[in-house]
Parts: structure tokens; sequence; C-alpha cells
């Protein structure tokens, strides 16, 4: 069974970190972009970060210009897993976030929702003072 599974949310202060874990079981994310996305209340999901293999040992990577700066996408191969680090929280970037993976068929990965097929089930992550 295909499953992603995100972790790490929780409640931070502005200008605070978090680290979200995408955990893949029954595929092997290494074959596949990856990409992060969120929801706030009331807004429409959108993209934040994505990364890319190009080879064994080269990655791109695409981010939103919100978080540019501040997030840094990265994979373990080993742990079959993906991170997001997020640095400098502001109070917008409190939503749900989503890890999503489809399979290697592009040339980069994209930052739309409709790209992915494999979705987690979200994280909440909570910027507040």
């Amino acid at each position: 069974q295909l499953q992603l599974v995100e972790s790490g949310g929780g409640l931070v202060q502005p200008g605070g970190s978090l680290r979200l874990s995408c955990a893949a079981s029954g595929f092997t994310l290494e074959n596949n972009d990856i990409g992060w996305f969120r929801q706030a209340p009331g807004k429409e999901r959108e993209g934040v970060s994505c990364t890319h293999r190009i080879s064994a040992s080269l990655h791109s990577t695409n981010y939103a210009d919100s978080v540019k700066g501040r997030f840094t996408i990265s994979r373990d191969n080993a742990k079959n897993t993906v991170y997001l680090q997020m640095n400098s929280l502001k109070l917008e970037d409190t939503a749900v976030y989503y890890c999503a993976a489809v399979p290697l068929g592009r040339r980069f990965c994209t930052l739309i929702e409709s790209d992915y097929n494999y979705w987690g089930q979200g994280t909440q992550v909570t910027v507040s003072s």
C-alpha cells in the first residue's frame, strides 16, 4: 500500500523553526518528484517547495516566493524521507502542510497541485505568539 505520512508540525512562535518530515511506505521516494503544499483556513492549497531527482547525487529544488530563503527541502534516501526545514516562521505560515509525490516524468518538479498523484494526510503548523 502506497502511503505518505507527514510529521513534525506543531505550535511555534514567530521567528521560530520547525522541521517537517514526509515518510513513504510502499514505494521509493527517490524515484518521485516530491512536493510540499499547504492550506491555510479559508484559502486554497498552495505549493511551497518541491524536489526533483536529476541523478543519484543531484537534485533540483523549487520554492514559492513567499518561503524563499526561509524554507529548505531535502531528502534522506536511506530513510525514504523528505524534509522541509522551516526557519524564521511567520504568522502567515500557519496552515496544514501536505507532502505529495509523483513518479519521475518531467524535467523538473512543479508547485502545481494537480501534477501530483499521492498525498499524505497533512500536519498542522501554527505560528502564534
